[in-house]
């Protein structure tokens, strides 16, 4: 007697009970901090929690609204997750930047770290400024280097990313020399725009309160304070 042909319902339910159906969906939301989020199954399913892993290593950081395919797979302890995450079949087109654009970029700001170092050793000899201030500027700009480097290496291996506002606030105190260092070498939080007016800001502030608080007009309007009676 001659095999049945298997139906198309037979051969849905064969390929999801292997674990190799690839289901459309949406990414609705994603944490870049923590690496997870979940994706909304355009079939009407449930949505399904994802984690940084699951995407294609050295693909751009996932965004809320992009549509994917994957495969869902079931953890240890029974709960469902996906996998082998990866857009549609029609690729996105980068838009070409202009040559010598990233080159320009980078030199200028190896240029602000100059002008600034010319600007602290004028300050220094004008208003004797303390060394621990020198100090200070040299310490956090080598843990800047540091905590780049590993933002960086989280983010190729898909592990827990270092959160902006910490790099934003090394900046801030006066590790912005070494984070532009970092961010030239390694390549790393030179895109995002939105971070990067963030980070220039941190710097602008930085070299004021740099001035203000180096300034003689600044001691003496602290030490009339601290004796207001003199």
């Amino acid at each position: 007697m001659r095999e049945r042909p298997a139906t198309l319902s037979a051969v849905y339910h064969r390929v999801m009970a292997s674990g190799t159906a690839r289901i459309d969906g949406v990414l609705a939301s994603w944490n870049d901090e923590r690496g997870f989020g979940f994706i909304s199954r355009l079939d009407g399913g449930s949505s399904v929690f994802v984690h940084i892993k699951a995407f294609p290593q050295g693909s751009e950081r996932p965004r809320i609204g992009e549509a994917l395919t994957f495969e869902v797979e079931t953890t240890s302890d029974g709960k469902t997750r996906a996998a082998r995450v990866r857009p549609p079949h029609v690729a996105r087109v980068a838009k070409p930047r202009p040559r010598g654009s990233s080159a320009r970029a980078g030199a200028f700001e190896y240029l602000a770290i100059v002008a600034f170092v010319a600007l602290y050793i004028v300050v220094t000899r004008a208003w004797n400024v303390p060394l621990w201030v020198g100090s200070l500027y040299l310490v956090t700009s080598v843990l800047s280097f540091i905590v780049y480097r590993a933002d960086k290496n989280a983010a190729v291996e898909r592990g827990w990313r270092i959160p902006e506002r910490s790099l934003l606030l090394l900046g801030l105190v006066g590790g912005w020399p070494g984070a532009i260092i970092g961010q030239q070498v390694l390549r790393h939080k030179t895109k995002k725009l939105r971070f990067r007016y963030l980070f220039w800001i941190c710097v602008f502030l930085n070299v004021l309160a740099f001035l203000v608080l180096t300034s003689p007009n600044f001691a003496t309007i602290v030490s009339r304070t601290a004796a207001p009676g003199l």
